[in-house]
Formats: C-alpha cells, structure tokens, sequence
C-alpha cells in the first residue's frame, strides 16, 4: 500500500479494510482507486468490495492467498495491443480466468492548473492510447505505475507543468482540474479484462452458451509442428480469435504460444482439436474457460 502516492493512501486503506472484512466479494485489481481497473470491477460486479493493489503480482496474490475472491486483470487493449508481462503472470499465477469483461475507454487530461503543460504521467498503455493527443501538443509521455496513480503523484508532487492523462473520476478523488475530457487517440478505444480466481469454472455451466477458452502451448522443435498443431482447429470448425507468440527463458529455440478459441471442453469439436493440438506439442495448458461477454466475429 505504501507504494501508492501520499493522496491516495487515505482511500486505499480504506477500500482494503473493506475487502477485508468481505473477501469473498472482494475483487483486486491493479492501480489506485480511480483507475480503469477500478471501473471494470465495479461494471462487471457493481456489489463488488473493489480492492487496489499497486501491481499485477499483488493483485493476483491477493486472491492466491484469499484476501479477495477475484481479480480484475486486463490483456489487451484495442489501441495499444496486449498488457505488458501479462502472459507470463497469468500462467505463473496457478489461477484460472473465469470471465471476461470489455471497458470503453476515455481518458481526461488534468491537473493542478490549465496549463501549458510540459510532462503527462500515466501507465504506458494509457500513453500509447493517447500519443498522437500528446505530440500534437508537444507534452512529454512519463510512465507511471498506473493512470489513476498518476493523477495522485501529480497532486503530490506540485508541479503545474505536469497533467495525468488518467479517468475522470481521478480529478475527483484527488482534486485535480479536467483540462480536457473524453481524450482518445481513437473512438472505440476499448480494454478487454479477464477475471480470475483460485478455481477454474465448471465447463458445465457453459453449455449451451458461447463461450471461450484459454491456453497455452509449446510445440515440438520440428519442422511445420506449428502449421500441424493448428491444423485440428480448422478441421473441427473451431474458430481462433487469438494467437500470440512469445520467448520464456534465453534459449530462442522455440516459442510459447498463447490462444483464445471459441467453445469449451465437452464440445466435441474442442475436445478433437485439443486432442490434436496436444499431439503436435511439448505441452498444453488451459488457463480458463468462460462465457462470452462479448460476441466475436
């Protein structure tokens, strides 16, 4: 908690001493109160106890260790591609993702004064989402831990050259002015989240309703196991929404793949095209399965 800038540690001791006195509707997310985290667990379970935890390994061992029931993570953004270090955090965890939840986007710019302004603090990924915004105005980006965390180290620090690009709400909670609402690089600026938590839902709620699945796999280091892996995916009708590659460990000699299919185990064509992939692999790991919350395609 210390971790946060002195404006805001007010409000997370507050919001931890509920999440714990309610850690089974606690939901963790990364950032201090105010950030798009924060809004999509309250969008996605409004009688949520939202809990702010100043990283991705704090909120996620908050719920490996039961101080929240879930956590709020997100992976990509429409804008910016996927969240740094979140491939590797996820499957190191041992949680599963549960659910999903899409959060339009829109940034404010504030801070103690109306400008001009010199430096603008935020999380690289609110950064890269505004930076056409920024150099057009010849403001300087400065990565900061989180964009409502920003909008507090802004308070604190004094400065009137600095602004935070950061949500709305921020300007509230930390007493900063909106310069500028509704600032986006593009208007359907867009975050996807995946929830997770100690146990991984029973596929069988799922039937009958679209769904999605996560994994990762590792193929053999032979010649087109990669095209062959895959192949099973195409054949059974199973439709692949994603698939990134990226390295663990120093080697290079191969890569670790990460995926989002449509379906979920107990469907046959899944279940035939898993087999299939896992034929091809070192190794498959499922991270969760879960409903759609929004229709692909």
């Amino acid at each position: 908690m210390h971790s946060f800038p002195e404006p805001a540690l007010a409000r997370v001791a507050q919001m931890t001493e509920a999440a714990a006195a309610d850690p089974a509707r606690a939901i963790a997310f990364q950032g201090a109160p105010g950030c798009n985290s924060h809004r999509a667990a309250c969008e996605y379970a409004p009688d949520c106890v939202p809990l702010p935890c100043f990283s991705f390994e704090d909120a996620l061992d908050a719920v490996k260790e039961g101080r929240a029931d879930r956590a709020m993570i997100p992976i990509e953004n429409s804008e910016n591609g996927r969240v740094a270090d979140i491939h590797f955090l996820l499957p190191e965890s041992g949680l599963s993702i549960i659910g999903e939840h899409f959060l339009e986007i829109r940034y404010a710019i504030m801070g103690l004064t109306e400008g001009p302004f010199e430096a603008a603090y935020s999380h690289p990924q609110a950064l890269g989402q505004t930076r056409h915004y920024l150099r057009e105005r010849g403001i300087t980006p400065m990565s900061y831990a989180d964009t409502a965390g920003a909008a507090a180290f802004v308070k604190e620090q004094g400065d009137p050259r600095a602004c935070a690009v950061s949500p709305a709400l921020a300007a509230d909670l930390y007493d900063l002015k909106i310069v500028e609402d509704n600032v986006a690089d593009a208007d359907d600026n867009t975050t996807r989240f995946v929830v997770l938590a100690r146990d991984p839902l029973d596929v069988a709620v799922l039937a009958g309703r679209p769904a999605m699945t996560t994994f990762i796999f590792e193929v053999k280091n032979i010649p087109a196991a990669l095209y062959k892996a895959l192949g099973g995916f195409a054949t059974n009708g199973v439709n692949m929404t994603k698939l990134e590659s990226y390295q663990v460990g120093a080697s290079f000699a191969a890569s670790t793949f990460y995926a989002d299919i449509e379906g979920a185990p107990g469907d046959q064509r899944v279940d035939q095209a898993m087999a299939e992939l896992a034929f091809h692999c070192k190794y498959v790991r499922l991270l969760g399965s879960y409903a759609q919350a929004r229709k692909r395609g």
